[in-house]
């Protein structure tokens, strides 16, 4: 039997991880909104790095651990009929409706990184065209409703797990709670909304 200790910290601390990543790669991207040529340079210089293929095995594995753990936790919190971190979710709304959507906001997620992976990864745009490649991708309509999707899943995904990790970690108390709320408030909200921003931005920049 899988221990339960072990799972929620797994959980927890690759969770931690990814969105370290994610704020780097949101930091990365914003220059494609208001600097196209910086970010051509960044582009190019990352996509050059030796040891870029080792960071994204390295995210890959986080990612399988986060969501292997992130499901048997759910489902053995689901076979024990554990219910009491929705009921102390009451009289919060947002973090309640994160709880209930998880599950979607996390298929959503995982759903729309395989397509930007397929359309921005593999393969790779040549030096100096990553812009334009991910703006081609952003003019097509179907490809934004999933980017922008994308993006308020992963701040759903980000407004549950910034308590949930807290609470994994044994680091949730009644003290310190409201502003581990708040904070993943901010965070998801400042995550997602960026990504959702740099979608929006470059599409409608594009039309014009």
């Amino acid at each position: 039997m899988q221990d339960p200790t072990l799972m929620r910290i797994g959980s927890a601390i690759s969770g931690l991880l990814l969105v370290l990543f994610l704020v780097v790669h949101l930091a990365g991207l914003l220059p494609a909104l208001m600097a196209p040529v910086q970010f051509e340079h960044y582009a190019t210089a990352l996509h050059h790095q030796p040891w870029l293929p080792v960071l994204e095995v390295g995210l890959a594995a986080t990612a399988a651990v986060h969501l292997s753990c992130t499901i048997a936790k759910t489902l053995q919190n689901r076979r024990a009929g554990n219910t009491s971190a929705l009921r102390s979710r009451r009289g919060q709304p947002l973090e309640a409706l994160a709880s209930r959507s998880k599950l979607v906001a996390g298929l959503i997620t995982l759903g729309f990184l395989t397509l930007h992976l397929q359309q921005l990864r593999w393969p790779r745009p040549a030096d100096g065209l990553e812009r334009e490649v991910l703006l081609q991708v952003l003019l097509q309509p179907i490809n934004l409703v999933v980017y922008a999707a994308g993006s308020l899943a992963i701040g759903l995904h980000l407004l549950h797990g910034a308590e949930a990790a807290h609470r994994n970690l044994g680091l949730l108390n009644p003290t310190n709670g409201p502003s581990i709320r708040w904070g993943g408030r901010l965070l998801a909200s400042g995550i997602g909304g960026g990504f959702l921003l740099i979608s929006l931005g470059l599409a409608l920049g594009g039309l014009a």
